[in-house]
């Protein structure tokens, strides 16, 4: 049966009545609401607590904190070796992850047929890019560590860097599939159009456009990285004190010695320490991983908006 259309009354007076309200929707968004205010409260709260807490170190200490290596003594103890290795982590990762996940991105999205075993193959990226971190350290101890100790030293910085990459890599092809699939099909058709060939259209009209959604990507990468302390654990990284690094060391051999450590393990373990003056210092080393953490993501987002900005001309 069909139904009445609508005179142009009813419609003039549905419209001044206004949409119905529906209270289900507006309980769910008072509630979503709540969750995030509450969320944003609890994290504030936290780090005003752990900076009133790194402030008598801070300020007594200063820059001498930062420079300073792990020593025992809470009063001499600082974070300069956590911060080479958590530098020398996120080079591994930029210089191996990138590459890696923008070449099989481009395969999978531009080259790769639309057949079981690429359907297969993409879903198992996105599964793996949800796996603890803990089982990527198992796979770093195993294959870096043991099956690939002729080649990575065994417990080096290159198993810990390499398990690193391993455990950002699906994320990264996964944010750069997604920004390569976000490129008009039009702007390559029109690059076909010229005589262009395939690899000259990914080269010179999709990656540019692509590449500011790509770098937002590695900021991604790059944060979950610096973070990181359980693979790092399992793949040689040491939760001492008294790690001390020769100081005519050269980076060759810093990189293929035995002993490195990161900032994040650094707080875990004077976290677990019983004296009082290590609590200070961990909120220390708190403060100095967020603020090295901003300062890579920043510089990450101004290349990024600099090749928005070049894009876009």
């Amino acid at each position: 049966m069909a139904t009445r259309p609508l005179t142009t009354g009813e419609i003039i007076g549905s419209k001044l009545s206004g949409p119905r309200v529906h209270v289900a929707d507006m309980v769910l968004t008072g509630l979503l609401l709540i969750s995030l205010f509450s969320s944003l409260l609890v994290l504030i709260t936290l780090l005003a607590d752990t900076v009133h807490t790194a402030l008598p170190v801070l300020a007594d200490r200063g820059w001498s904190f930062v420079t300073s290596p792990l020593s025992a003594d809470p009063s001499k103890a600082g974070v300069i070796q956590g911060i080479m290795g958590s530098l020398s982590l996120t080079g591994f990762v930029v210089i191996f992850g990138f590459p890696l996940g923008v070449t099989a991105a481009i395969y999978l999205e531009e080259y790769a047929r639309d057949t079981r075993l690429t359907r297969f193959v993409t879903a198992n990226v996105r599964n793996l890019a949800g796996v603890p971190s803990v089982v990527y350290g198992i796979l770093g101890l195993a294959v870096f560590v043991t099956a690939l100790g002729g080649l990575t030293n065994g417990r080096t910085i290159i198993s810990g860097g390499l398990t690193l990459t391993v455990l950002v890599l699906p994320i990264m092809i996964i944010t750069t599939s997604e920004a390569l699939r976000a490129v008009p099909s039009t702007i390559r058709e029109a690059s076909y159009g010229v005589g262009a060939t395939k690899w000259e259209t990914i080269r010179h009209h999709v990656l540019p456009i692509a590449l500011p959604a790509i770098l937002t990507g590695t900021v991604l990468t790059v944060a979950r990285a610096f973070g990181e302390s359980a693979p790092l654990l399992l793949a040689g990284a040491l939760v001492t004190n008294f790690f001390q690094p020769s100081a005519d060391a050269g980076l060759g051999q810093l990189i293929a010695d035995e002993r490195y450590t990161a900032l994040p393990l650094v707080v875990f373990n004077w976290a677990r320490q019983p004296q009082a003056e290590f609590v200070q210092l961990t909120a220390a080393a708190i403060v100095v991983l967020l603020v090295l953490l901003l300062t890579v993501n920043a510089t990450t987002i101004v290349i990024r908006d600099r090749f928005e900005a070049r894009a876009l001309r």
